[in-house]
């Protein structure tokens, strides 16, 4: 199966996108995965790889995304930016640094929803330069919405976690969350049974897409797919301490979550819940389920980074196309100082290319639908 083309966005200029992506283009693991194209501004990845010293990298402009030419000495780039954005100051919010990293975004899912790339790779957009640029949106999840068709509620979030020394699970973990870049208070309120339900079927249809590549794939020499009858188990998180205490701390559990888990099991869904999310991570890890799914952003968040924030990768769910990213943002307080860690960036190549050989062997579908086995 040949290389996937994968896209990956510069992110905003002013922070740690370009660096960690000009890092990673050095690491022998990026382009053993994948084709990598940078959609952004030739000038500024120039200048990244100018700021590492690595005067070997070469960063080549394309007027598309067939005319690649990738290597560990050369980096296809197609421009995506205005010029204006090669003199942005390093870690400062501005609207030509947040226009840069829409319009790059843009530009890659285009490509992806027109099958012109497999999968695009996020570098992290600062969202007070976002919105300074005129652009309301929450984040790269409800943008990529947005620019598919599909319902800003018909997607969610999922950070991952491959097996290593902290997670034990046979594809390692997911975070699936139920609500996401909102005030806490508003929590409450978009909190329901149904949104429950569809991020653990999103979180099942990822995590057996992730162990059929990781473990449980194997081929015949007819071509014919077996051992795919893995059911991923999912544990449900509580929202309130102790999962409510039997309604003392709250009555969210017993008038909501549970229903929704009871309906997942009846669809033949393998979840196990409310629980409390102190013991269920710890769980989680040890490799007893294979996905959590969190009620709201840091209750997910926190766990995970602590248990591998470097190795984390975001996983957009829901999505006609596949898109992954790093696990963490624009990093201001350290951009352009040589300081950025590439280590989630080459995770999030990684990941991606892994989901694109599951659509390819399953005609699997991020967004939740599988089709016949080809």
């Amino acid at each position: 199966m040949p290389l996937p083309l994968v896209a990956i966005t510069m992110g905003d200029p002013a922070g740690i996108g370009p660096e960690i992506i000009a890092k990673a283009w050095r690491s022998p693991a990026l382009l053993a995965s994948c084709r990598p194209v940078v959609i952004g501004h030739p000038d500024v990845m120039l200048s990244a790889a100018a700021m590492l010293n690595d005067r070997r990298l070469v960063v080549a402009e394309v007027a598309s995304v067939d005319e690649l030419r990738a290597s560990t000495d050369v980096m296809p780039c197609l421009k995506a930016t205005a010029d204006n954005v090669s003199v942005i100051p390093p870690a400062k919010v501005d609207p030509r640094g947040g226009q840069a990293a829409f319009d790059a975004l843009k530009v890659a899912a285009e490509l992806a929803i027109s099958g012109k790339v497999d999968a695009i790779v996020t570098a992290p957009l600062h969202k007070a330069a976002l919105h300074a640029a005129g652009h309301h949106y929450p984040g790269h999840t409800e943008m990529l919405a947005d620019f598919c068709g599909v319902p800003a509620s018909e997607v969610a979030m999922m950070l991952y976690l491959a097996p290593g020394e902290m997670i034990k699970g046979r594809a390692g973990l997911g975070v699936a969350h139920v609500t996401l870049h909102m005030a806490l208070k508003d929590v409450f309120a978009h909190l329901t049974q149904e949104r429950i339900l569809a991020s653990c079927r999103l979180a099942e249809t990822v995590m057996r897409a992730l162990v059929g590549q990781v473990s449980n794939l194997s081929l015949t020499v007819s071509g014919q797919v077996e051992n795919l009858s893995y059911v991923p188990r999912i544990g449900v998180a509580a929202l309130n301490p102790h999962a409510g205490e039997e309604g003392i701390f709250g009555d969210e559990e017993c008038r909501i979550i549970v229903p929704a888990v009871e309906a997942g099991r009846a669809q033949g869904l393998d979840l196990t819940g409310p629980l409390p999310c102190d013991t269920l991570m710890v769980r989680a890890a040890a490799g007893e389920f294979d996905a959590v799914v969190a009620m709201y952003h840091d209750q997910g968040h926190i766990a995970l980074k602590l248990l591998g924030m470097h190795r984390a990768v975001n996983i957009s769910l829901g999505l006609p196309i596949i898109r992954t990213s790093v696990a963490h943002g624009t990093a201001f307080d350290v951009a352009w100082q040589r300081k950025a860690d590439c280590s989630s960036m080459i995770e999030a190549v990684r990941v991606a290319a892994q989901l694109v050989a599951a659509r390819k062997w399953l005609n699997w579908r991020p967004n939740g639908q599988t089709a016949e086995l080809r």
